[in-house]
C-alpha cells in the first residue's frame, strides 16, 4: 500500500507518521499529534496510513466495542484495529495450573507513560479468504469462515495515556489501541462450547479484576466476527485465511504497568500468564521496518 494509493490527505499521513514514530521510539505522547479525527472515517484514514507506514503484514484484527455515550455520534457500535505479524505470540504450554489447565506464558511491552491494559479475548482463526466484494454476512456465513476458536489475551496499548478519553475516532487512528496478542489453545468443539457459554476471569497481581463469558460480548462473538468481515471488506482489506479476529474484552479493560503480572483463566480450557515489561526503542523497532518520515 502506498501513499498515492491511499490518497493525498497529508494531515492523516502526518498524524500516522507521528503515532507510528512514537510507538517505534517507545515514547509517550501527552497530546494528540495533530487535529483530532472528527469521525470514524477520518480515524480509519489515519489508520490506513499507519498500516502502510508500519510495513508489516496484518496478521489479524481486534474488534472493540464503542461506548454507549459515543454511539449516536459515531454511527457504529464497534471498531477494528490491526494486529501485526511480529506482535502475535503463540507460546506452548509451560506447566499446569492447580486446576490442571495448561498454562501459556507471554510478555507484553508497555510504553512508559503511555496506555496499557490487558483484556481477556476469544479469538477466531479465519479458514479461507473472504469472497471479493462481499460485505453482508449472516451468522452462519460468518461461522462458515471459521477454522477454530482460541482463547487469548490482548494488550491494548498506545503512546497516548488518554487515548480512550479522546473517543473512538482517536482509538481507531492509533491501530485501534492494540499492541499485541497472546494466543492460547483452540477450544475443543467450539460451537458447542459457545452454546454452553465459555467463562473467563482476569487477575492482575493475583487480584481478580474482572469476570466474563462469551455471551457478555455485545451480540455474542459472532456479531463481532460479522462486524470485522464487513468493516474490513468495506475498506478494501477483506479477511484472509489464517488471520485472527479478536472479538472484544470479555472481562473488561484492565490497566497495567511495566513490572506487573496478569493471569487470564478460561474455565476448562487454559490459563494465559502475562508479564508486563517496559518497552524500549530497540524492542519497538523489532515490530516495524520503515523509518519515520518515509512515504
Amino acid at each position: 500500500m502506498t501513499e498515492t494509493a491511499m490518497g493525498d490527505d497529508a494531515e492523516s499521513w502526518e498524524i500516522a507518521r507521528r503515532l507510528t514514530g512514537a510507538r517505534r521510539r517507545a515514547e509517550a505522547l501527552t497530546v494528540y499529534p495533530g487535529a483530532q479525527p472528527p469521525s470514524l472515517e477520518a480515524g480509519y484514514a489515519c489508520q490506513d496510513a499507519a498500516i502502510a507506514l508500519w510495513e508489516r503484514p496484518v496478521a489479524g484484527w481486534k474488534v472493540g466495542r464503542i461506548p454507549d455515550a459515543w454511539l449516536a455520534r459515531m454511527g457504529e457500535d464497534r471498531l477494528v484495529g490491526p494486529i501485526f505479524a511480529g506482535a502475535v505470540q503463540a507460546p506452548p504450554a509451560v506447566s499446569r495450573s492447580a486446576e490442571g489447565l495448561p498454562v501459556h506464558a507471554g510478555t507484553f511491552e508497555v510504553i512508559p507513560g503511555g496506555f496499557a491494559a490487558v483484556e481477556a479475548e476469544f479469538v477466531f482463526c479465519i479458514a479461507r479468504d473472504a469472497a471479493p466484494g462481499k460485505i453482508e454476512w449472516s451468522d452462519e456465513e460468518a461461522l462458515a469462515m471459521v477454522a477454530s476458536l482460541h482463547v487469548g489475551a490482548e494488550l491494548a496499548g498506545s503512546p497516548m495515556p488518554m487515548i480512550n478519553d479522546l473517543g473512538p475516532a482517536i482509538v481507531v487512528s492509533d491501530f485501534g489501541n492494540n499492541a499485541g496478542l497472546i494466543l492460547g489453545p483452540a477450544v475443543v468443539d467450539w460451537r458447542a462450547a459457545l452454546r454452553d457459554d465459555l467463562v473467563c476471569r482476569t487477575f492482575v497481581q493475583d487480584v481478580e479484576v474482572g469476570q466474563g463469558r462469551a455471551s457478555g460480548i455485545a451480540g455474542g462473538l459472532v456479531a463481532a466476527l460479522r462486524f470485522a468481515l464487513t468493516r474490513c471488506a468495506k475498506r478494501g482489506m477483506p479477511l484472509r485465511a489464517g488471520q485472527w479476529v479478536s472479538t472484544g474484552a470479555a472481562t473488561g479493560i484492565h490497566d497495567v504497568i511495566a513490572g506487573q503480572h496478569a493471569r487470564v483463566v478460561f474455565d476448562g480450557v487454559a490459563e494465559i500468564h502475562v508479564t508486563m515489561q517496559q518497552a524500549t526503542m530497540q524492542q519497538a523497532a523489532m515490530h516495524q521496518v520503515r523509518p519515520e518520515g518515509g512515504a
